[in-house]
């Protein structure tokens, strides 16, 4: 320790610029040294079932690995990786010849309430930010190394082998509790191994980030940004890409942010088709709720002042792996209405109600049909996008989709205007040939409140205007048989009438 403390000390005085300019932030595996312009991240001397940081040269070599992984995703915020040595005189040194002591990951610094994690808990993160954080993740794994191989099952098994002996060790609950959750973690394996095989065959294992949590992004220069990638073990950040996406929706959900959890994973899968996986979703946020109650209870052991919050904390952890591997059948939710009735605003904030965590997914006419032209979701389309033959093929594309959601394993929500008798009950059958659950909505809203709200969109994946909203007014939609909901309130208030119409299964 004596050797720890004299590194400590000398990082400290590199960042000094004034007394009390240096904060340090502890976690299980690093300290982190923050001063005025600058961040030094130091690896703490630690041994793990997971993790071994036991000596400088392997210290280092994690120093190393964490700089160039990173660059991948925050080339600005990462300046490089530098080694401690002692000189002649006896005195630490950064980057000269000598005894090897240690090693850091020097980085700019950023404001610490920039983090996700803050801004979780103070309720700052919007659906912006999300759709903007859920494509950077997009473009990680599509551009991430592919390890093609059939050993999805066997990965995801060495992983909850490591749970098994972190969370036994850790005596964060009883010998029973253990069995009883690693039992339920046995169910879920064995029902998903041949998927699992399946998928990494086809490609999606990938060299992810690894430790994709709110902690380990931030906000810089205005945009999301993935940092602190898992560097010290090459096969536990050679996963499926939906097992690394888990880890960030599992967060959003412990914090309380359902809503983001499901618009993420939502806008994640309209930019990567991983409609096969979705099953997982649950199976791997348990994993990885899992992962975080052992961490924390280690974590937890080191810090006395703060031993029970953390205690606590890693047990709600534990609660939530066992909710998120509560089964749950698939189920269809239509949402139909004119322009400006409010449907996608519903379907949002209803999906995360519905089915297992994160939610259903959520599939719209109109981001289908600028997917299908080859533009962004909030692009502007031309008239002749909107003729009759092209709609046929875009609600074509939700029922299949929709199908293939179900297919799956998970709920689906499909909100469309839906004006037409013949597509309300096509989308119907496709519950029917299924034999699951169905349920239509149709949103009641007077013209010149939907027309208010649609002068109001900004950046919106809708093309409707005024004068589109008054064509469909002046047309018969025939007999609606789906339940009709009085639209004309706020969101929340149309939110609490569709719940009371007991469309969320649990």
């Amino acid at each position: 320790m004596r050797v720890l403390d004299e590194t400590i000390a000398f990082l400290r005085r590199s960042l000094e610029a004034g007394p009390g300019s240096v904060d340090v932030v502890t976690t299980h595996a690093s300290m982190v040294f923050i001063g005025p312009e600058r961040v030094l991240k130091l690896k703490r001397p630690v041994h793990y079932p997971y993790l071994d940081f036991s000596t400088p040269q392997k210290r280092l070599a994690a120093c190393r690995n964490e700089y160039e992984l990173n660059r991948r995703t925050a080339p600005k915020l990462y300046l490089g990786a530098r080694t401690i040595a002692r000189d002649g005189s006896g005195a630490l040194v950064f980057d000269r010849p000598g005894e090897l002591i240690d090693a850091v990951v020097e980085m700019r610094r950023f404001e610490q309430t920039d983090l996700f994690d803050a801004m979780a808990r103070r309720g700052a993160l919007t659906r912006p930010l999300i759709s903007g954080l859920a494509t950077q993740i997009a473009k990680l794994h599509g551009e991430a190394p592919v390890r093609k191989d059939r050993r999805g099952a066997a990965r995801v098994r060495a992983v909850l082998d490591i749970n098994d002996r972190s969370l036994r060790a850790s005596n964060l609950t009883s010998p029973e509790h253990c069995d009883a959750l690693l039992q339920k973690f046995e169910q879920a394996f064995e029902k998903n191994t041949r998927l699992l095989d399946v998928r990494a065959e086809a490609g999606k294992t990938r060299r992810c980030h690894g430790d994709l949590t709110l902690r380990n992004i931030c906000l810089y220069e205005g945009e999301p940004t993935l940092f602190d990638c898992l560097e010290f073990d090459e096969e536990l950040a050679t996963i499926d890409v939906l097992y690394d996406l888990s880890f960030l929706l599992m967060d959003l959900w412990h914090r309380g942010q359902r809503e983001l959890a499901n618009w993420c994973v939502n806008r994640y899968l309209d930019a990567r088709d991983e409609t096969d996986g979705l099953s997982l979703a649950p199976f791997f946020m348990a994993m990885r709720a899992c992962v975080r109650a052992h961490v924390g209870a280690a974590q937890a052991r080191d810090k006395s002042n703060a031993r029970e919050a953390l205690f606590a904390e890693a047990r709600e952890y534990l609660a939530l792996a066992a909710a998120c591997l509560t089964a749950s059948s698939p189920r269809l939710t239509a949402v139909g209405g004119l322009s400006g009735s409010g449907k996608s605003t519903l379907a949002a904030s209803l999906a995360c109600e519905i089915g297992a965590a994160p939610g259903a997914r959520v599939l719209s006419s109109d981001r289908i049909r600028k997917r299908l032209h080859g533009v962004e979701a909030t692009a502007r389309l031309p008239a002749r996008a909107y003729r009759p033959e092209t709609s046929q093929r875009v609600y074509a594309a939700l029922r299949n989709e929709s199908e293939a959601v179900i297919r799956a394993g998970s709920s689906c929500v499909v909100e469309a205007v839906f004006d037409r008798t013949d597509e309300r009950q096509a989308i119907e059958a496709v519950a029917s040939r299924l034999r699951i659950p169905f349920t239509g909505l149709w949103l009641d809203t007077p013209a010149a409140i939907a027309g208010a709200r649609i002068q109001t969109r900004r950046n919106d994946p809708s093309d409707a205007t005024v004068d589109v909203l008054r064509q469909q007014t002046e047309k018969d939609c025939g007999a609606i048989a789906w339940t009709r909901i009085d639209a004309s309130g706020g969101a929340e208030e149309t939110l609490d009438l569709a719940r009371g119409i007991a469309v969320i299964s649990s």
